[in-house]
Formats: structure tokens, C-alpha cells, sequence
């Protein structure tokens, strides 16, 4: 071995045992720092995570036992998970939990009560509550809606009212909204049921009328209590849209139940809210005129101010379509109509134009009532909603009463509809109006094919349509002759009374449709224009104008004159030899047969 390799593995003692020394500290103190470091983390993140597992888990075990249809079960496990948040969020704040605080968590349900006022109640944010609270009681408020529990619904959803607005839940606005809008959607649809609340106990405790009886006061119960809590100004959780739109929702399920003074009232606070002017429920629209600056201006300032507008217009113009009010309802259609740069949800715009189209349809204003329709047929379309094929069949019977000889189904649009059950005896109908197919036409009709009897606006213009029909028919037959008994145009339209067909001549003539006039005594209907004892007096008239200049002729000597004055003789000698065949034919017995059955 060499000397080098003595000198390195020969060590001083000393040494030796500082080294050792160092490396005892340096192990003893890695070991303590990564203890200390372990010990640290799991004080942190543990308690924390265990808390949100078990919140977690009992939560989806409530749910379970929901979808098994253990109600009562699910009820207590949704408690449960109530109390065990409340429990746990007060061990964080370093609150000390006594044994009676877990039945004490439960008094936190009910409503905070102003004293001195036993019907007025004022909501109060509740502490230690968190988001699985929140959760459970929305799910607690479901099952009582699903047992028709009036007052327990009531009770429930004040508390998930007061957990919303609480800062310790940190409930997310898109959270609380779709809550809340759940909510109201279920009670809206529970109106029709009579039964709410039928299975909650009568209590001793009558002095205080909470509506749960009653599916109406119910309803108005849920909503106030929304807009209470939502109210810009006064509310526990102010929010001003959330507000505005449950105001639209409380609004529309007024005009369902036919309250028009309140539903007047919410319209007055959406307009006031959105800063419009109220006076269209005064009946006074000049500030609402589209012409006017101040109409201009407004529907022009913001989209979401327009969007607004036309959303309050589309409540005003349902509710002074029931109240037939034609004054206010033409001063909110035009109003709506004015908005520029409001976007509103299709379904809006569409019942705003259909109800447009109602009013034209009531002033008889035929071609803006289909146009109206139309409109509202391609909005309908747009969002998805099944009254499309409604607002199609107003626009089939607007385009008929129009006379209008464009089918409506030539549209692309309305082309797409035209093969489904309910349209196809539409189709039928506009087929054998442009045919003038009468008989064709109130057969579909007594028939009632695709239900078209069943809607009460079209019941009312059937006698329009049928009227308009006829007159086509009318003016059709009797073209080619100058003298027509009743009786055969009684007959021409499917046996309807005589007096009916007066009725029709008198409006044709009048309206300067038909130039003629009735002889009642024989039952005959004489067109003057073509009066047969009037042949040479046109054949005179026709030489006179071609020679008169002043009587509309040119008698300047060209060829194109002498032809046309000719060609005017000629065709008036015809129609003069034609009237005296036919009134020497009249006289024998050779007459023609379909000659005698006109004259008949």
C-alpha cells in the first residue's frame, strides 16, 4: 500500500468526531423541518376537505333517496346537510357549538318578523350558511311543491332568499338566478291546479293569510316575496335586473289570471324602473308618437333600454287587448314599433306583431294584418315555438280576406309548413278560395279539417271569409250576361238565401264594384253598362268619339286614327248585332237551353 493511500484512510480522531457531529445536526435537522412541514399541511387542508367530503356526500345521499322516493327521508338527510354546514362554518369562525345549537340551526327557517307588524315581513341575511345549504333547501322547496305544500313552500323559499343574499354563502349570481327563475316557472305552472296546498295541515294559527289555499295567492305570495328580496332600493339582495325580469314574469302570469288592476300596477313600476314615461296609461301617447323627438330619442338612447321598451309594450298590448281598449292598444303597438336598436327575445316580437295583426284584422285593415302575421309567423319560427302554425293560419285567412291573388304558402318560409296536419286544410281552403270553389270551400269548413273551427279569432272572421268568397263567385258569373235572376246566383252560391244575395249586390254596387241595380219585383239583377235597348246609342256614341276630338277621338287624318275609329265602329256593330240576335232568339223556341237556365 502506498503512502498516499495511508494518508486517505488514516483520519484524526478529532476530526473524525466533528464530522460526525455535523452530520448528526444536519440529519436531526432535516428531520425536524420535514415533520414540522408535514404536521403543518395536514392541520391546513385536512379539517377542510373531510368537512366539504361529508357535506358532499350526504347532500348526493339526500338526492338518492329523492329519486327512490323516499320523500320524508330525503327531507330529514336535506336538513341534515343544512345543519351540518351551519355546524361546520361556526367551528371555522371559531364559534363554540353547544349541544342545543344543532336544534336551535332549525329556528333559523322561519322568517325574521318586524314586531309591531303582523303582515308585513322583512328579510334578514343568515350567518354560517354556504352553498350546500343553499343547494338543500332549493331541493327541500321542490318536494314541497311536489306535495303541494303551500306553507312550506312559502317557509323554505324565504330561507333560500335570506341563504342567497348572505356574503358567508357566496352564492354566484348565475346560481341564484336559475334558482329563483326555477322557482317561479313551478308555481306559474302550478295555477291551473286547485289542489295546492290541499294536504297541509289547518293550523290554530288563522290570524295571518298566507294564500296557500289558494293557488292565485299563492302565486302572488311567491312573487312578492322575489320582488321584496330583488328590489333595487329596499331589497335584502338588491339586483335590479334579476328584479326587472321577474316583474315580466309576474306581469305575464297576471294577464293569465285575468287581474288587469294589478297587472296595470307592475307596468306602471316596470315603466318608472326603466325610466320610460307613463302617461300611455293615461290615455295621453303624444309623447309616444313616432314622429316626435322625445319617441326617437328614447328608442334610440340604448339596446337594452329599446329591449325594455318593447318588453313593457308587448304586457301593454295584451292587456288593452282584453280590456278592448283599440286606443291605448294602437298607441303601445306603435310604440313597440318605433324602437330602434332594442334586440327582445323572438318569442316577444312575436306576440307583439301578432297581436298587431289582431288589431289590424279588427279595423279591417287586411294587407297590414297579413303583413303583421307574417312577421310574427317568421319570429315565432325563429324561436322555436309551436304558434307559428296559429300566426300561419291568421296570415292564410288575413291573405284571403286581403283578396289577394299571392298564395301565402309561395314563401320559402311558409312553404317548409305547408304538408303538416294542421296546415294542410289550410292549404285546401286557400286552394278552393282561388278557385272559387265555394262548395269546396264550406265543406272544409263544416267539416272544421285541422281543428281551423277550433280557434275562436278565426271563428270570428269565418263570416268575413265566407262573404268574401261569395263576391268573387258573384262577379265571376255574371260577367258575361246583362240580366241575371237571383234565384240562379242563390244557386251559383250553394243554395244560400235570396236575401243574402241582395245583400251582396247592394255592397258590390255601393262599393262601385258592379254597376247595375235590382229589380226586386221580378227578382232580377240589370248591369246598366251592357243594357241590351242600348245598342245604337252605343254604336252612336262609339262614331261620335273617334269623330269628336273633344269627346276623346283624333281626327288629325292619319292611317292610325282612320283605323282605330273603324276598328271602334266595327266592334260596336257587333255588339249591337249580338243584343238584337239574342232578343230575337229569346222569342223562339230555339232559344238554347243554357240560355234558359241564366234566365231562369
Amino acid at each position: 500500500m502506498s503512502d498516499s493511500e495511508d494518508y486517505e484512510y488514516e483520519y484524526d480522531e478529532s476530526d473524525q468526531s466533528a464530522m460526525d457531529a455535523n452530520d448528526d445536526a444536519a440529519a436531526s435537522g432535516d428531520e425536524e423541518q420535514s415533520f414540522e412541514y408535514t404536521d403543518d399541511e395536514g392541520d391546513q387542508g385536512g379539517g377542510d376537505d373531510d368537512g366539504e367530503i361529508a357535506l358532499e356526500n350526504a347532500y348526493y345521499n339526500a338526492k338518492s333517496e329523492r329519486d327512490a322516493g323516499e320523500l320524508d327521508e330525503a327531507r330529514e338527510t336535506f336538513e341534515s346537510v343544512i345543519r351540518l354546514e351551519v355546524e361546520y362554518n361556526k367551528k371555522l369562525a371559531g364559534i363554540e357549538i353547544e349541544e342545543e345549537d344543532g336544534d336551535n340551526a332549525s329556528e333559523d327557517n322561519a322568517m325574521d318578523v318586524e314586531e309591531g307588524s303582523a303582515t308585513t315581513k322583512k328579510l334578514t341575511p343568515l350567518k354560517y350558511h354556504g352553498s350546500w345549504s343553499f343547494k338543500a333547501i332549493k331541493q327541500l322547496v321542490k318536494l314541497h311543491l311536489r306535495a303541494l305544500d303551500g306553507k312550506q313552500v312559502m317557509k323554505d323559499y324565504a330561507r333560500m332568499l335570506r341563504v342567497a343574499s348572505s356574503p358567508d354563502a357566496a352564492i354566484s349570481p348565475n346560481a341564484m338566478e336559475k334558482g329563483v327563475n326555477g322557482m317561479l316557472d313551478r308555481v306559474s305552472n302550478l295555477i291551473g291546479n286547485s289542489n295546492i296546498a290541499a294536504t297541509t295541515q289547518s293550523n290554530d294559527d288563522d290570524d295571518e293569510n298566507d294564500g296557500s289555499n289558494d293557488p292565485h295567492a299563492f302565486a302572488r305570495n311567491v312573487y312578492d316575496l322575489t320582488l321584496d328580496a330583488f328590489h333595487p332600493a329596499t331589497g335584502i339582495s338588491p339586483n335590479e335586473r334579476l328584479w326587472f325580469k321577474t316583474n315580466l314574469k309576474y306581469g305575464q302570469l297576471l294577464y293569465e289570471m285575468n287581474e288587469t288592476v294589478k297587472l296595470q300596477l307592475v307596468i306602471r313600476d316596470l315603466l318608472l324602473s326603466s325610466g320610460q314615461p307613463t302617461d300611455i296609461l293615461e290615455g295621453n301617447t303624444k309623447s309616444w308618437n313616432s314622429d316626435s323627438p322625445s319617441a326617437t330619442a328614447t328608442s334610440t338612447s340604448t339596446t337594452t333600454g329599446g329591449t325594455h321598451v318593447m318588453e313593457i309594450a308587448a304586457l301593454q298590448i295584451q292587456l288593452y287587448s282584453r280590456l278592448k281598449d283599440n286606443k291605448k292598444l294602437r298607441a303601445a303597438y306603435h310604440r313597440a314599433m318605433s324602437v330602434r336598436g332594442g334586440i327582445p327575445h323572438p318569442r316577444t316580437l312575436a306576440l307583439i306583431q301578432e297581436l298587431g295583426g289582431k288589431m289590424h284584422m279588427s279595423q279591417r285593415n287586411f294587407h297590414e294584418a297579413s303583413q303583421a302575421f307574417f312577421q310574427a309567423f317568421k319570429s315565432y319560427d325563429e324561436a322555436g315555438d309551436r304558434s307559428r302554425l296559429r300566426c300561419l293560419k291568421y296570415l292564410v285567412m288575413a291573405s284571403m280576406l286581403h283578396a289577394s291573388s299571392i298564395n301565402p304558402f309561395d314563401s320559402h318560409e311558409a312553404r317548409a309548413h305547408r304538408d303538416d296536419p294542421e296546415i294542410v286544410a289550410m292549404t285546401n281552403l286557400v286552394q278552393a278560395f282561388h278557385n272559387d270553389d265555394i262548395r269546396k270551400f264550406e265543406q272544409i269548413l263544416k267539416k272544421n279539417e285541422g281543428r281551423i273551427m277550433d280557434d275562436e279569432f278565426v271563428r270570428e272572421h269565418v263570416a268575413d271569409l265566407l262573404r268574401t268568397i261569395r263576391t268573387q263567385v258573384i262577379l265571376r258569373n255574371i260577367g258575361p250576361y246583362t240580366r241575371i235572376r237571383l234565384g240562379r246566383i242563390a244557386r251559383d252560391l250553394n243554395d244560400i238565401p235570396v236575401g243574402d244575395v241582395e245583400s251582396l249586390l247592394v255592397s258590390l254596387i255601393l262599393d262601385g264594384k258592379l254597376d247595375g241595380h235590382i229589380d226586386q219585383v221580378n227578382g232580377i239583377l240589370v248591369k246598366k253598362s251592357q243594357d241590351v235597348g242600348g245598342g245604337e246609342k252605343d254604336v252612336n256614341s262609339a262614331s261620335a268619339v273617334a269623330a269628336n276630338p273633344a269627346l276623346g277621338g283624333n281626327n288629325d287624318g292619319s292611317v292610325e286614327s282612320r283605323n282605330l275609329a273603324s276598328l271602334m265602329q266595327l266592334t260596336s256593330a257587333l255588339e249591337h248585332l249580338t243584343c238584337m240576335v239574342s232578343k230575337v232568339g229569346g222569342n223562339k223556341s230555339t232559344t238554347s237551353s243554357f240560355h234558359q237556365q241564366v234566365m231562369q
